[in-house]
């Protein structure tokens, strides 16, 4: 039976099977042949998408508005701050209200157990489909990505051995959402996921439950461990990312004695040797040059950073066009 994609909300790729994400990502594949070959995709003409942001953007703001307006539609940009949501509009009256001027809202809320549950309740009242542009537990348009990525570089993700490696940053204490979208993913394409990480920065245990869970059902692996090269060695895929200690403490302070004392948490050429020969780097961008990783991995030969920010634009613009279309 053909699943049906139109008016679905697309708050958790753990809501979408497998075949539907693969329809998913044939259609991210087809989207990007006809961009790079100047081919008019135009599959929402008139349609229009609210772009709610409650946080900043680079990646994901642009490619859902350039995206939309690739497919003929347009993208409304919101700064919540500027919005009625800061005197404190429901998310009720927010959803009801836009969902009435056009067919779809986008959202990004990262705040610590309040961003899931908010597009929860949206998605509760919104007669149109809501997408998660990242909250505080989930970001399935940049996992998405990650995994059209990895199949363009890999002939199979069938047993890539893929490290999602904690690293130290200290621009923002960054969300969880990465991480924990990646290692509920990667195990049901039968990848061989390490999440690596030092104590004190741990994922929900929910979250590494459900992990064991997608290997053992999809013929994946998933493990953790504390030591950083142990992660490193052999890899194919590294993902050296930061997030912050949100699980065990809930401030919002950046710098703290428990970050500092993670320094060496660091990607360096050093650990890249530790890899397979042929290891690729990953990131979510943006990446804490210096801090998170040495500019010579991230800019070197084993970086494939770009290839996935571009593929952002491929991924999202799929998502519109089979929830917002008319099929």
């Amino acid at each position: 039976m053909q699943p049906r994609f139109k008016g679905r909300h697309f708050i958790t790729l753990e809501e979408w099977s497998n075949h539907e994400i693969d329809i998913l990502l044939e259609v991210s594949k087809d989207l990007k042949y006809k961009f790079l070959h100047n081919e008019p995709t135009p599959y929402l003409l008139h349609k229009t998408a609210f772009l709610m942001f409650f946080e900043q953007s680079t990646r994901t703001r642009n490619s859902m508005e350039a995206g939309l307006a690739h497919l003929g539609g347009h993208a409304t940009f919101l700064d919540t701050s500027m919005m009625q949501i800061s005197h404190g509009e429901s998310a009720k009256d927010t959803a009801i209200i836009l969902s009435s001027y056009g067919h779809g809202i986008a959202c990004r809320n990262c705040f610590w157990e309040v961003g899931n549950k908010y597009l929860r309740e949206m998605a509760k009242y919104s007669s149109v489909p809501i997408m998660n542009l990242q909250d505080d537990l989930y970001h399935p348009m940049q996992a998405l990505a990650d995994l059209m990525t990895i199949q363009e570089v890999f002939p199979s993700t069938k047993r890539v051995k893929i490290s999602i490696i904690w690293a130290y940053a200290k621009s923002h204490k960054k969300p969880i959402s990465v991480p924990l979208s990646q290692i509920l993913l990667f195990p049901r394409y039968q990848m061989d996921v390490t999440l690596a990480y030092p104590e004190g920065y741990d994922l929900p245990e929910w979250a590494i439950k459900k992990a064991h869970e997608n290997a053992k059902a999809h013929g994946g692996t998933f493990r953790i461990t504390h030591n950083m090269e142990e992660a490193y060695k052999d890899a194919d895929i590294v993902i050296p990312k930061n997030w912050g200690s949100w699980v065990n403490n809930q401030s919002t302070q950046v710098i703290d004695d428990l970050l500092e004392s993670y320094k060496s948490w660091k990607c360096t050429e050093e650990m890249i040797k530790l890899a397979s020969p042929h290891v690729k780097y990953m990131h979510a961008l943006p990446a804490d040059r210096g801090n998170e990783v040495e500019d010579s991995v991230i800019d070197g030969p084993h970086s494939i950073v770009y290839q996935e920010a571009e593929n952002r634009l491929h991924t999202a613009k799929a998502v519109m066009a089979m929830t917002m279309g008319d099929k």
